[in-house]
């Protein structure tokens, strides 16, 4: 190689590494420009901040030699200055920031060819991060989350501008998150909404409940691809690839014909009812058919929820330490004024820790809610029934464990109460009711509990079909008198179902059993209230955190143990008159009139008691699975508030056993299963 060859080559070198280094500040540019808040963006520190990004971009472009590239920057620059709105501003840097990317590559692969080389492939190697992935998934739910609820308000309200611009903005964040990590798939996908959306919010296309299926369509596929991409990280089996070329036609189909699709009727269907000759086209109203408010933007920091969990397992062992700390005897002996004031001290302090740890857990149950919202669009036009949805008290915060545990309970009462509840329309105008049906859900807090509450206004529960069903599978005797109580719950039985034929979204008799089991895992109950022809009423009454509990501590013999508060009743201690035995086997007491079975605790066990007599023992009048009955014990010693334990993997089968807890005297206490302490003893 000749000299002048060398410096060529050298020069050539030099102008790659330049060329390189220039792509990579784009890249960044286009990063913070994803990531900038608007607000922020508008201020003169802002606007000054990328000015000097995109001289430096100028500078880094001729020195490259890239003329187009360098022009755009410097033409940008000068933009931005006179460009004063928040959103105008950042809808310039974004559209520049495109232009400079396809100069910047169109500039790079001449300078290649010229020099008869092949491009030094470049490798994204954020791409493979493990926490940037994981914050993607993060952040993309929550934009699919917000692109979901905010489609049903545009469903409702197609004029609504900053409904749609919302979901606008939460795809094209995600198509930007997603090319910046190289996830082609799901850049793809939201590129082509994000397109039809833009069409749309520009007056273009006119927003038709065709249009809201296939963004509700999209956001579904991300949501898949973003779970496989979670997988990925997770190193877990991944699941299924969802196919986007069906859905990327469509869109594109959407995009050339959408304007001429039958919009006016549709449109006008999903925002009011029409005349009895043409039946609306059943929607779902979201909040009161009200666009929410967004909430005021803080300051947050997002933790892993395992960390979490170990943080209330410390504080957990902290509170048992302080219990056991305020009831040492020796301590207490101590006549120290000093020693009482740091306890009572501490005490006030652990406390407080307890209560701001178990905070951090809670979280707002509203996006439950939006999901049932969904749920309740989809089945609305799937069976032909219009329903106005309404929801309250999104605001309601529950244990993170408990609102993932309600919302599929949630869904099988809200899919039974629109297929089973409500009437087609026909029958809703004979009987003089509005033809669009409404279902209400709401949450609140209720004597240190959260109350949701599922309701319609439909046919309510059949008593007499019921008691007929439940006679004819054996549950309930031919002459048996039920209170409407004990028959509403006939619905929970498994298998039981009063549907003449099965369809698509009931009737198979599952899914009522599954709600009551899922409810008293979390140690909750359902009550029932119906009026035949007006609607049905159902209350999930669960308590706020997983981790405490409120019981009463009960005696027998040497031991104790821990009676939920939450099925306790009454207590009362019986009369000889009022013990009954049936079939010289079974016990009972009469209890306001009626005849309770009695469970003695100690047989359950297998312990020695003070005394076999019940009328010299205690009854703790009890409920589960909707059947009451008479808890023996021989003592009531008090009622505490417990952490509640884990009996570890050789004990956590024990039948009658929920977990373990350490009492203020440093004793332990086994937690009751009031379900398997009947069951159990029941069998014997």
């Amino acid at each position: 190689m000749t000299t002048d060859d060398s410096i060529a080559a050298s020069g050539l070198a030099g102008q790659a590494t330049t060329g390189a280094r220039l792509c990579e500040q784009i890249d960044r540019f286009a990063t913070e420009l994803l990531l900038a808040d608007e607000t922020a963006a508008a201020s003169s520190a802002g606007v000054a901040e990328f000015r000097s990004a995109l001289s430096r971009i100028a500078e880094s472009a001729t020195e490259a030699g890239y003329a187009t590239t360098a022009q755009i920057a410097a033409t940008l620059a000068s933009q931005i200055e006179a460009t004063g709105e928040a959103a105008a501003l950042l809808a310039c840097l974004t559209e520049g920031v495109e232009k400079l990317q396809e100069a910047t590559k169109a500039e790079r692969k001449a300078s290649v060819i010229s020099a008869r080389e092949p491009a030094p492939a470049r490798t994204n190697s954020l791409a493979a991060d493990p926490e940037l992935l994981m914050e993607f998934v993060v952040e993309s739910r929550e934009h699919l989350t917000s692109v979901e609820s905010q489609s049903l308000v545009l469903e409702q309200d197609p004029s609504n501008v900053e409904a749609i611009n919302c979901v606008f903005r939460s795809f094209h964040t995600i198509k930007g998150l997603a090319g910046f990590l190289e996830l082609d798939e799901i850049q793809q996908v939201s590129h082509s909404t994000e397109s039809i959306l833009d069409e749309a919010r520009n007056g273009r296309l006119t927003v038709t409940p065709a249009l809201i299926d296939l963004v509700l369509e999209s956001a579904d596929y991300l949501d898949r691809s973003v779970r496989l991409v979670e997988e990925r990280v997770q190193g877990l089996p991944p699941s299924a690839i969802p196919d986007r070329k069906f859905l990327l036609d469509k869109l594109a189909a959407f995009a050339h014909n959408g304007d001429s699709a039958p919009s006016n009727e549709a449109q006008g269907a999903a925002t009011q009812a029409a005349s009895p000759a043409e039946p609306p086209t059943p929607e779902a109203v979201p909040v009161n058919g009200k666009p929410q408010a967004r909430a005021a933007s803080a300051v947050t920091v997002r933790v892993d929820a395992a960390k979490l969990d170990y943080l209330m397992d410390m504080v957990g062992e902290m509170v048992i330490a302080q219990s056991l700390l305020s009831h040492e005897p020796a301590l207490a002996s101590l006549q120290n004024q000093r020693l009482v004031r740091n306890l009572s001290q501490l005490s006030r302090a652990t406390g407080e820790v307890q209560r701001t740890a178990m905070s951090m857990r809670m979280v707002p149950i509203g996006h439950v809610f939006q999901r049932i919202a969904r749920l309740v669009r989809d089945l609305s036009r799937k069976t032909g029934k219009p329903v106005n949805f309404e929801t309250s008290g999104e605001d309601t915060e529950v244990d993170k464990s408990i609102a993932e545990e309600i919302a599929d309970p949630l869904m099988h009462m809200v899919r039974n109460s629109l297929d089973h509840g409500i009437e087609d329309q026909a029958t809703r105008k004979a009987a003089g009711k509005n033809p669009t049906a409404s279902i209400r859900l709401a949450a609140y807090h209720q004597s240190g509990q959260v109350v949701v509450e599922i309701a319609d206004d439909g046919k309510g529960l059949d008593r007499a079909r019921i008691l007929k069903r439940g006679q004819a599978k054996g549950l309930v005797g031919d002459g048996a008198n039920l209170s409407d109580n004990e028959v509403f719950a006939l619905i929970f039985e498994p298998g039981f179902s009063t549907a003449e034929q099965v369809t698509a979204v009931s009737g198979r008799g599952v899914g009522m059993d599954v709600v009551r089991k899922h409810v008293q895992k979390l140690r909750g109950r359902i009550e029932i209230q119906s009026t035949a022809g007006k609607g049905a009423r159902f209350l999930l009454r669960l308590p706020l955190t997983l981790a405490i509990i409120d019981g009463l501590v009960v005696g027998v013999g040497q031991y104790r143990y821990i009676v939920p508060i939450f099925t306790v009743k009454e207590m009362l201690r019986p009369t000889p008159e009022q013990i009954f035995t049936v079939e010289s086997r079974d016990e009972a007491v009469l209890v306001r009139g009626r005849l309770l079975p009695i469970v003695r605790l100690h047989r359950v066990f297998g312990v020695e008691p003070k005394s076999q007599n019940p009328w010299e023992a205690l009854l703790i009048v009890a409920e589960s699975e909707g059947r009451q009955f008479c808890l023996m014990v021989d003592d009531l010693i008090g009622k505490q508030e417990v952490v509640i334990k884990g009996l570890g993997e050789y004990l956590k089968n024990i039948s009658g056993v929920a977990g373990g807890a350490i009492l203020g005297d440093g004793r332990v206490g086994l937690i009751l299963d009031m379900a398997g302490v009947f069951g159990g003893e029941r069998s014997e």
